[in-house]
């Protein structure tokens, strides 16, 4: 009997951050069920492809997803019954159809997404194999270096920091494993140097603390005392920072309101030179707006000789023709992967190809508000990107994307490759 979709229902739950989003169910004709909810940024890059909202003020604050549940239950469902499921490109390239632009404006990418991971899901299923091999079968090895948030700032916090992110990245680590044992002690540590200081220690959206620090200098210092203090080095864990200068770009200049401070584009990268040169910086997300293409430039030519990830978010927005012009135009050097942004599973593996092809570094990542829904750690392994973005070591939508690596590493066994700073020399 040929494997078949035979019911697709779509629900609002809830995200990490109390907001509503879709959830998607699809059920295959042989009793195997697979789930997918949809996370949702705080920050996001303006050519995102269109996450659907009923933007009724009088329901739950005008964040509800009713209109994208209705699209799945009564537009997208009447099309993929009966679609094998193992028929991903077609069936994307069908959701395509159905809403008949290129970024989801109809139906929405959340409604789209939701369809495209749950099809891909009950796939895996259906053959008894891991998600991860499902996407890169015997090629399936490489353990993501994980990029750790553990100061949250800008759009995460309601404190005085302007960037968005402080992040430990454990690559001295010999294992998966490992990195992530002394991204807690790191995490820990810190948590006590913050309480002795008298700060806060509540946390932000993703799972980072959130002190009332002055300035982007402090927040690197303060982590450079816990790393120190857990017994650990510069070598065995480096540091890296999620700009999102967009968020504070306007009328050509980045204003910087925690350092009472108003850049040019060439003052913002002399900011951020001089960042990478006092402290062991290696990835830098989002230094510039997406729209500041010309300081973009610059900003890659400075950093051309430096083992440092220049990484597109905001930028690129997990969009394969812009990341293709992009690379035309000699920008950043990584790109961050957020299936969200693009709509559907194989646009998303479609940017990860081109990357790879043209030498760009791939960080597979969550969004701010999350789900429990843990694929994008089999993407992270399945595409073999070297490295996960995914928050903090605390909160359990964070967790969960760390807990089935650790699983997904003990699955591998003797296979499992941790890379670390090897990926970026």
């Amino acid at each position: 009997m040929a494997v078949l979709i035979s019911d697709i229902k779509a629900r609002q739950v809830i995200d990490s951050r109390a907001n509503p989003t879709i959830e998607t169910e699809v059920e295959l004709n042989n009793g195997i069920r697979a789930i997918y909810a949809v996370p949702s940024g705080a920050s996001k890059g303006q050519r995102e492809a269109l996450e659907l909202r009923d933007n009724d003020n009088d329901y739950l604050f005008s964040k509800s997803v009713l209109k994208a549940v209705s699209n799945v239950n009564n537009v997208i469902k009447k099309e993929l019954i009966l679609k094998s499921p193992f028929e991903q490109f077609e069936i994307d390239n069908l959701l395509f159809e159905i809403d008949g632009t290129d970024n989801f404006s109809n139906i929405g990418a959340n409604a789209a997404l939701s369809v495209s991971m749950a099809v891909m899901e009950a796939a895996s299923k259906s053959l008894g194999v891991e998600l991860f091999n499902y996407i890169g079968g015997m090629y399936s090895f490489l353990m993501p270096t994980p990029l750790i948030n553990i100061i949250n700032g800008g759009a995460h916090s309601n404190n005085n920091l302007d960037l968005q992110e402080f992040i430990i990245v454990p690559c001295g680590a010999e294992s998966f494993s490992q990195a992530i044992r002394m991204s807690l002690e790191v995490f820990h540590k810190l948590k006590e140097i913050l309480d002795s200081k008298n700060y806060k220690t509540s946390l932000g959206d993703e799972g980072g603390y959130s002190p009332e620090l002055n300035n982007t200098k402090e927040a690197l210092e303060i982590i450079l005392d816990a790393i120190f203090e857990s017994g650990y080095t510069t070598d065995e864990i480096k540091l890296a920072v999620d700009v999102a200068s967009s968020e504070f770009y306007k009328d050509g200049y980045y204003h910087l309101k925690g350092e009472n401070k108003i850049l040019s584009s060439d003052e913002m990268i002399k900011y951020l030179v001089d960042l990478c040169q006092n402290y062991p910086i290696i990835s830098v997300e989002d230094g510039l707006s997406q729209s500041d293409i010309e300081g973009w430039k610059k900003l890659t030519n400075e950093f051309k000789d430096k083992k440092i990830l220049l990484v597109g978010d905001d930028l690129f927005v997990t969009n394969s023709e812009i990341l293709k012009q992009g690379i035309k135009d000699g920008i950043a050097n990584s790109v961050l992967i957020k299936p969200n942004q693009i709509g559907t599973i194989t646009k998303t593996f479609d940017c990860v190809s081109l990357a790879k092809i043209k030498g760009y570094k791939t960080i597979i990542s969550h969004r701010s508000g999350e789900t429990e829904n843990t694929a994008i750690a089999d993407i992270s392994v399945g595409l073999n990107a070297g490295f996960i973005k995914t928050g903090s070591v605390a909160r359990g939508e964070r967790t969960a994307k760390y807990n089935r690596l650790l699983r997904i590493e003990e699955c591998l066994g003797q296979k499992a490759k941790y890379l670390g700073y090897e990926l970026i020399k």
